[in-house]
This record gives C-alpha cells, sequence and structure tokens, in this order.
C-alpha cells in the first residue's frame, strides 16, 4: 500500500473467521465509519477523513474483498452479500469501542451502508449515502438503452467465469474506464493514486465480481424482503446524489423517501467521485448530518 491517510493510525481487524480488514483509524470523538466505492479503496476519504477527525473518531475500512483486506474466495452468494458485508463493519467498529456509530458510504460502500441501517437499527446513529439507490430501485429504473451507463452492473451479474476472466484481460482499461468516464473533475484523482487504484483492482477481479454479483441476487432478496415487510431506515439519512433522476427519469427523492423516515435528499454539481471532487462539499453534508 502506497498511499495512506496523514496521521492516521493502521492495523488489521478481524471480522470473520476467515475475514481481516485493513483499516485507517484517526482522530477522537464520537465515531464516523466511512466506507469506500468502485473502484476504489479506503483512500477516497483521505480529505474528509482527515477533517472530520478534527473532532471525531473516524474509521475508514478497506471492504471485504477490496484494496488491503481479505478477499475470501465467494463459497455461495452471502459471501459478498451486503448482509455480510454489513456485519463486517458493526463487528470491526465493535472490536474497535464503539457500539454505535455514524456511518457513511459511497457507492459500494453505500449499498453496504444502507444494509447495516436496516439489519442494525440500534447500531448506526447517523446514514449518510453517496450516488447511490437502494439495490432493489436501483434495478427498476434500469430500462432500454438508457441502462447501457450500467453496462457492467449486467455484466458482472453473469455466473461465475466468464466476467472475471473477461474483465481480468484487460483489468486496467476495464476499471479506468470508470475513474475517467465518472469523474468531472478528473485532477481530482491524480495519477498515482489512480496508478494505485488501477492495481488495487486489478488484483481484486474475482472478489469485485462477486460483490457485483450478489447485487443481481441475493441483495435484492434481501431489500424486497424489508419492503414486504414495511422496514425503513429509522436514523438521520442524508442523500448525496448526482441528477440521475433527471438523466433517467425517476423521482429519487420519492424513492428515498420509502425507505427513510428522517431524510434529507440532495443533489450535487460535482461527479460521481464526489469525496475527492468536492472534499469541502462533502465535508459539510456529514457534519451537518451529525449535528441532527
Amino acid at each position: 500500500m502506497t498511499f495512506a491517510i496523514p496521521g492516521f493510525d493502521y492495523q488489521r481487524v478481524a471480522v470473520d473467521d476467515d475475514v481481516t480488514l485493513n483499516v485507517a483509524v484517526g482522530g477522537s470523538g464520537s465515531p464516523i465509519v466511512l466506507l469506500h466505492g468502485f473502484p476504489q479503496t479506503h483512500v477516497m476519504w483521505r480529505h474528509v477523513a482527515a477533517d472530520l477527525a478534527a473532532d471525531h473518531t473516524v474509521i475508514c475500512p478497506d471492504l471485504r474483498g477490496y484494496g488491503a483486506s481479505d478477499k475470501p474466495d465467494a463459497r455461495d452468494g452471502d459471501t459478498y452479500s451486503k448482509r455480510t458485508m454489513a456485519a463486517d463493519i458493526v463487528t470491526l467498529a465493535g472490536r474497535l469501542g464503539h457500539d454505535r456509530f455514524a456511518l457513511a458510504g459511497h457507492d459500494r460502500g453505500a449499498l453496504v451502508a444502507i444494509r447495516a441501517g436496516l439489519d442494525h437499527p440500534a447500531t448506526i446513529t447517523h446514514l449518510a449515502t453517496l450516488d447511490v439507490l437502494p439495490t432493489l430501485d436501483m434495478w427498476d429504473i434500469l430500462h432500454g438503452s438508457t441502462a447501457a451507463v450500467a453496462f457492467h452492473l449486467y455484466l458482472m451479474a453473469q455466473p461465475p467465469s466468464l466476467p472475471e476472466q473477461m474483465i481480468s484481460a484487460s483489468a486496467d482499461a476495464f476499471f479506468g474506464f470508470f475513474l475517467d468516464a465518472w469523474a468531472r473533475s478528473p485532477q481530482a484523482i491524480p495519477a498515482d493514486l489512480r496508478a494505485e487504484y488501477l492495481k488495487a483492482s486489478r488484483e481484486a477481479v474475482p472478489s469485485i465480481v462477486a460483490d457485483y454479483r450478489a447485487s443481481a441476487g441475493i441483495d435484492i432478496e434481501h431489500d424486497r424482503a424489508d419492503r414486504a415487510a414495511g422496514s425503513r431506515l429509522t436514523m438521520p439519512v442524508t442523500v448525496v446524489q448526482q441528477d440521475w433522476g433527471a438523466a433517467l427519469g425517476y423521482d429519487a427523492a420519492a424513492l428515498w423517501r420509502t425507505w427513510a423516515a428522517d431524510l434529507e435528499h440532495r443533489t450535487t454539481s460535482a461527479g460521481h467521485f464526489m469525496a475527492e471532487e468536492a472534499p469541502d462539499e462533502i465535508i459539510k453534508v456529514l457534519r451537518s448530518l451529525l449535528a441532527r
């Protein structure tokens, strides 16, 4: 690992029988856990984490299957379900001494955060998600040619073998496409950090595909069960998204209100990698959430 968050201590924490997470911890005060997205590592939070550490304990792990964390073989769909990955984070925080904590996630990490909020409502005090919809809604709004924007979801949803082979054969081109296409401010991810993201992703193709495959299967089952049961996020929730609703023809805030009772929904002019492209905006959003 070349990049680290300055001033943060690094450790490895066992969260399951065969899974140890790489985690950076800094600051002191009420805890907040920050979960990274695809195709990145915990370092995407470097600007936000450094600011929040002035008055919070900030915990930044690499998710299972990503970065320097362990990458267990996918024995079944549950290995990389968001339920399992959320349980990792609750266990991680507990082993660091925190039985209640705020949680923010970007992209894949946001899906883990949503599941943590639904499964562990007494543990998550505040919840922020950056640039996602809940899994069930995400699939429902993809229709016709506009679904091409999410071609990678369909590729990685296929049965094991072919997606892994195809992506591994051109890993840097595949992962680099998203780093380039999704950023409105490419300079926010310097060339050396981009290279590190590519290396980390190149070395994690099977686990990344397994994570996405779970979102086309078991994660949908879990969301459907929650919707049928009327389960909702009970903690204060802040959602920050690009204006995908306008682009794809749906009401994002309305979709989110079915999941969250105490919701603040915002759109941003920043690109997908908003914690790196517009860190001051995200810091302000998170500090506002934590004050609720």
